[in-house]
């Protein structure tokens, strides 16, 4: 999978190159308070692209976060993507200072895949769920269990990546994506699935523990 034993996600190279040259560019024409300014966003854009090793728990009914960030929704909603049933599903909010690199929350297959065109309302608006850009994916286990995992754009974020397709097989911790400059993911859980976080807590993708499944 992409990006793996990088400290910088490639998809931020490009940004980081382009603030990198002209804080130069600024600093050999003596422009020093632009070169100064070029200077804090390299490091910023970064910081923001960073791609840290993640160590994720082990046991296969153990669901871990897709995203660093804050938990802003818990409960039980319908699931309007694939399954068009009652689910409970967990939402966490990436700010600008978070990692967006997403990793996958559990050991699956990926059935199906859709991408929406959208708004870009601040992505800890309840509605941005069903109304901002967003890409869906349904994730199965091997005992068939189904999940669904729905990145969404934010005010500022304008681009979703997402490198698996349909048929894929992800492990548990593998980066599978990100969403560039402050977003959400939510997360579709099925009733009976324990849920282990609460509202307001902090999470690590690919460490901290979402939910664990039944059956």
């Amino acid at each position: 999978m992409k990006n793996t034993g990088v400290p910088i996600v490639k998809e931020g190279l490009p940004f980081l190159f382009i603030a990198l040259v002209a804080s130069i560019a600024f600093w050999i024409g003596g422009i020093w308070p632009l070169s100064v300014l070029f200077v804090g966003l390299t490091l910023f854009i970064a910081f923001f692209f960073r791609n840290p090793e993640r160590l994720a728990p082990v046991g296969a009914h153990l669901v871990c976060s897709p995203a660093d960030g804050k938990v802003i929704f818990i409960g039980l909603v319908k699931e309007n993507e694939f399954l068009k049933e009652e689910m409970q599903k967990v939402s966490v909010f990436m700010s600008l200072w978070d990692v967006h690199v997403n990793r996958v929350p559990i050991d699956g297959t990926v059935k199906n895949m859709k991408h929406h065109r959208g708004r870009f309302m601040a992505a800890f608006e309840d509605r941005a769920s069903e109304e901002n850009e967003r890409n869906c994916m349904l994730l199965e286990t091997s005992k068939g269990v189904q999940l669904v995992l729905i990145q969404v754009a934010g005010l500022v974020a304008r681009r979703i990546i997402c490198y698996p397709g349909i048929g894929a097989f992800l492990l548990k911790g593998q980066r599978f994506g990100l969403i560039r400059f402050g977003s959400r993911c939510d997360i579709y859980f099925p009733k009976e699935a324990v849920i282990l976080v609460k509202m307001g807590q902090k999470v690590m993708g690919g460490e901290t523990l979402l939910a664990e499944l039944k059956g």
